[in-house]
């Protein structure tokens, strides 16, 4: 066998190869929807089902929920707006030489502050789903409140290098 027939064989090997590799990673690979701030629940169950189920809301109740998931996201969303728009004045600071320290701690005062409001409105967030329970739910609302970190924690990231 000549040379230019083997090197056309061994090309036309590795291109079908190539395709084969790319059609297997584009239709076996999962599904999955990119979340602009890198959370997500890929997998896993929303946590306003898994509060639904829980807790065992009736049609009322689940509509009560609903508004309150608005008030929720809408406060939250103010919030993280918030923290970008700080994060952004934070780093536009390295391109200062020299640095201006009280204008980098300010902002970081400003971002922990942010972050307090987060978790402030997560904590009333709760409170008023309590408030959506009967007495008979109150066990299973404690119950969820315990598992509260489990539910609604990012999954972990792999380690970079």
């Amino acid at each position: 066998m000549d040379k230019i027939k083997l090197l056309t064989i061994a090309v036309i090997s590795l291109l079908l190869l190539n395709l084969g590799t790319l059609g297997f990673l584009l239709f076996s690979a999962p599904n999955k929807q990119h979340t602009p701030h890198g959370g997500g629940f890929e997998g896993r169950p929303k946590p306003k089902e898994i509060i639904i189920k829980k807790l065992q809301f009736d049609t009322n109740q689940i509509k009560q929920y609903d508004e309150l998931i608005t008030w929720h996201h809408q406060n939250i969303r103010a919030v993280e707006d918030d923290i970008r728009n700080s994060k952004n004045e934070l780093y536009l600071l390295l391109n200062i030489n020299p640095v201006n320290e009280k204008a980098k701690d300010s902002l970081i005062l400003v971002l922990s502050n942010n972050q307090k409001q987060i978790e402030s409105i997560h904590f009333q967030y709760f409170k008023h789903i309590k408030k959506i329970c009967t007495p008979n739910q109150l066990d299973r609302y404690k119950e969820l409140t315990e598992e509260l970190s489990k539910f609604f924690s990012k999954p972990p990231r792999p380690e970079r290098d």
